[in-house]
């Protein structure tokens, strides 16, 4: 029981990769290197993936993210740092030929673009972390995509401070940065990682006016970097990571995954953080702790018993969390050090048949596994 490793690619150098998900026998994959586009892999035979190219890239530009709903891939754009991002917004794809992704139409949201998104095939509506003009940081942009080919915003939603343009000023310290990571939604609901503001649930069946209905936040010395709130909704729960951003030795925060019971949603309750992983992963930096979960993504693997973490230098891990108050780690992988670059699991996708795929922050491209449980 465990993880098999099936095959590996490099992206011929460009290896940086972060979000992925598959469509077909075809994989679609971000790159944290600005200027560099979407890769595009032939996975049919995962023992041996083929890369058949890369989406435009743009200055100053990244594109890390991506989405695939009916037929259709998302790109992000955003600018981090330096001079001025060509673009900034989203992309969307048309995969009528998989192996030939044709855009469609490109929204600009201005600013300094979309970070991460959401839109899982149940209704065309995509929701965006994005910094919007006039803002000082991540809110939530809710855009319409029925007709692909022009996407309007239909709502948008913010932490209180955030917006600068309209006169909102901050409530919080320098020493800390609460800001929308992204949401997840699942009906009506859009739980939310909030980074140093812990978790929100919002009610999103007005888009023009989401709300908060319930909120979750630890103490600064118990964690931070709240990055992923992925609702279990057949068990009344939810599963929350803190991204990691150094090691224990560099930043001796705790960055934890969390489950809390959300019967009650208006008050969130912690029952549990998962275990530390297992291993000699500590001295592997430049990064060690969690990051991102696969996200039960409707069409993907699904479980509300078995959960897949990502940790940089502890790679990919699964937890059985049959006892929600006490998660136990089943099965991990760790993918070699080669010289100095050391493993940086960035983002896990897994399929309904048990094919995994892991992105690597450090340049490894991304591997292929398989889980059996």
């Amino acid at each position: 029981m465990g993880f098999e490793l099936l095959g590996r690619h490099d992206l011929g150098g460009k290896g940086s990769t972060m979000q992925l998900m598959s469509h077909g026998s075809h994989l679609y994959v971000g790159n944290m290197q600005p200027g560099v586009g979407t890769a595009v892999l032939d996975v049919s035979d995962p023992r041996d993936p083929v890369l058949t190219g890369f989406l435009p890239g743009y200055a100053n530009t990244m594109s890390p993210k991506v989405q695939v709903a009916n037929d259709l891939l998302y790109v992000n754009y955003e600018w981090r740092q330096g001079e001025r991002a060509e673009r900034t917004g989203f992309g969307i794809f048309d995969l009528s030929d998989p192996g030939r992704p044709r855009e469609v139409s490109f929204h600009d949201t201005g600013g300094r673009g979309v970070h991460r998104m959401w839109i899982d095939g149940q209704k065309p509506t995509l929701y965006l972390s994005a910094v919007a003009p006039g803002f000082r940081d991540r809110m939530l942009l809710i855009v319409d995509v029925s007709d692909p080919t022009r996407p309007h915003e239909t709502g948008r939603w913010w932490l209180p401070g955030q917006w600068h343009e309209g006169g909102e000023v901050p409530t919080w310290s320098d020493a800390v940065s609460p800001k929308l990571h992204h949401a997840i939604v699942h009906g009506d609901r859009a739980y939310a990682g909030v980074w140093d503001g812990g978790l929100r649930i919002l009610d999103v069946a007005d888009p023009s006016r989401p709300r908060v209905v319930g909120s979750a936040q630890w103490a600064p010395e118990r964690g931070g970097h709240t990055h992923t709130a992925m609702p279990l909704p057949g068990r009344d729960l939810l599963v929350v990571t803190d991204e990691a951003k150094a090691t224990p030795e560099t930043d001796p925060t705790p960055r934890l995954v969390r489950i809390f019971d959300i019967r009650d949603e208006t008050r969130p309750v912690e029952l549990s953080t998962f275990p530390e992983p297992q291993g000699p992963v500590r001295t592997h930096g430049p990064r060690f702790g969690p990051h991102n979960l696969h996200e039960n993504r409707p069409g993907a693997f699904s479980s509300e018993t078995l959960v897949f973490v990502t940790y940089f230098s502890a790679g990919v891990r699964a937890y059985d969390i049959s006892d929600a108050r006490a998660p136990v780690e089943v099965a991990r992988h760790v993918p070699p050090s080669s010289g100095d670059v050391h493993p940086q699991t960035n983002d896990v996708y897994v399929q309904s048949d048990g094919l995994v795929f892991t992105s690597d922050r450090g340049g490894a491209g991304i591997e292929i596994l398989r889980y059996d449980g």
